[in-house]
């Protein structure tokens, strides 16, 4: 499935479409990497990364002009090939001469920006890294509770939207409910949101399907959210050993990065929504250094060794 074209970049930068049909503007754009090609003007197309956007600033196009007319045509007859997704001038400079006969022959986009070749590059990357970072979908609940981003997963029927439900009460922000897409932008950074046929919503049984942002306000949600922390929601099993001090830390991997996971066992009487507070609360001190279930597991160990001296 073609996820950016030409098209999604004049929408998004406002950028000024040169060819005369609108046609070209749909080519796909494959990676977020991008070229700035001068060597390929200075006629060396060895190692040509055609299947890149190729940014044309003022050095490229200063160089370029100084070319006799035999060679600007073989250079931009080069440059424009029929993977090039597009090809984009900066600061709004004069397209250059036989540039857009060679593209509209192949279909290459020509595309022209107002910005400075650098803050260019840095926007368009930052775009296209998002557009195009590997994404897959988990069924649970995503909430923003102080600053962290916390996952909640769990069998059908577990609590997690009512546990939604009610930390939206308690002031935190809704992200997704039902689906969570998740795309790695960087290694190490995932960032979750809903689709947008489900954003804001949540469905409660027995109430159905409600409103978020309507109910209260536009403070209780957010489009999307760095994933920092996931919490697993399972009924309480009275035949398994559950976790009383937090020293061990459990590991959930999606794509190539590994996010906290704690498991919360459920059973009636057991607030959820604080439980799942204070572990976010105690999350966020772990990452500044401050680890209680450490810092008890020493004073312990303190203790004993105490004790083993005095028994001497």
């Amino acid at each position: 499935m073609v996820k950016v074209t030409a098209k999604n970049l004049i929408e998004e930068f406002g950028f000024e479409l040169l060819n005369n049909e609108e046609d070209v503007a749909f080519r796909p754009i494959t990676t977020s990497d991008l070229s700035r090609p001068g060597m390929e003007m200075a006629g060396f197309f060895t190692y040509y990364p055609a299947k890149r956007i190729q940014l044309l600033g003022k050095t490229e196009v200063s160089f370029y002009e100084t070319l006799s007319d035999e060679d600007k045509v073989d250079r931009i007859e080069r440059l424009c090939t029929y993977d090039t997704p597009a090809i984009i001038l900066s600061r709004g400079m004069e397209i250059p001469k036989f540039l857009l006969e060679a593209a509209n022959k192949v279909g290459v986009p020509v595309l022209r920006s107002h910005y400075t070749t650098t803050r260019l590059i840095s926007q368009l990357t930052n775009f296209l890294e998002g557009q195009l970072a590997p994404m897959t979908a988990i069924h649970g609940v995503l909430v923003d509770i102080y600053g962290i981003g916390v996952m909640i997963t769990g069998s059908s029927g577990v609590g997690k939207s009512e546990t939604a439900l009610d930390l939206v009460r308690r002031g935190h922000r809704l992200v997704a409910d039902d689906s969570v897409e998740i795309r790695q932008e960087h290694d190490g950074v995932l960032v979750g949101q809903a689709p947008e046929l489900i954003r804001h919503l949540l469905e409660i049984r027995g109430l159905g399907i409600i409103n978020v942002m309507t109910l209260f306000g536009a403070g209780s949600v957010r489009n999307f959210k760095r994933i920092g922390l996931s919490i697993h929601l399972e009924l309480w099993d009275q035949k398994k050993q559950y976790d009383r001090l937090g020293l061990d830390e459990d590991k959930i991997q999606i794509f190539d990065t590994e996010i906290t996971k704690i498991t919360i066992p459920v059973r009636p009487g057991r607030n959820l929504a604080v439980i799942i507070e204070v572990a976010a609360m105690n999350f966020r001190l772990k990452r500044m250094g401050i680890n209680a279930a450490q810092q008890f597991s020493e004073q312990l160990t303190n203790v004993m060794e105490d004790g083993d001296r005095d028994d001497f």
